[in-house]
């Protein structure tokens, strides 16, 4: 059994722009608020393999993952996934990406299950999942378009 998340937002900024911002992978910390620090570990192709490494939870905890990130410039979409699932049985990531006007939609389905150890279910990491995500691409969105407007 698994559980998926699907959550979008249009960034009003073209699609390279927003393509190319958000597949920085080392520029991830400036990006999002969670991450302190985004190394990469390997490069294959396309393929980028990286250790992400959060800030300290309200319990002093910090969370690190090994995850690899497969980004297809064609179809505009980018197929990851966690190599150090920690608390996931697995979790998979698919981010696409469309012309919304003059603007991109960003779009991000995340499928995952929780080993039975792990301190939370899959419906409390569901709701996790959702509640971030709309943060994170909330910030996301801000700071492409406050780019875009600078640059204008």
């Amino acid at each position: 059994m698994s559980v998926r998340t699907d959550n979008s937002i249009v960034i009003d900024a073209p699609l390279e722009t927003v393509w190319d911002i958000t597949n920085d992978v080392e520029g991830w910390p400036g990006l999002f608020t969670e991450y302190a620090e985004a190394r990469i570990l390997a490069r294959q192709g396309p393929t980028v393999t990286f250790r992400l490494t959060m800030h300290p939870d309200a319990n002093g905890q910090v969370w690190s993952w090994v995850s690899e990130r497969t980004p297809d410039p064609r179809t505009r979409t980018v197929r990851a996934r966690r190599v150090e699932t920690g608390p996931f049985e697995f979790m998979n990531i698919e981010w696409t990406y469309e012309p919304a006007g003059a603007g991109t939609k960003m779009r991000w389905v995340q499928e995952f299950h929780m080993k039975p150890d792990a301190p939370v279910d899959d419906r409390q990491m569901e709701t996790r999942i959702n509640h971030n995500t709309k943060i994170q691409m909330s910030l996301i969105k801000e700071k492409i378009e406050s780019l875009v407007r600078a640059h204008a």
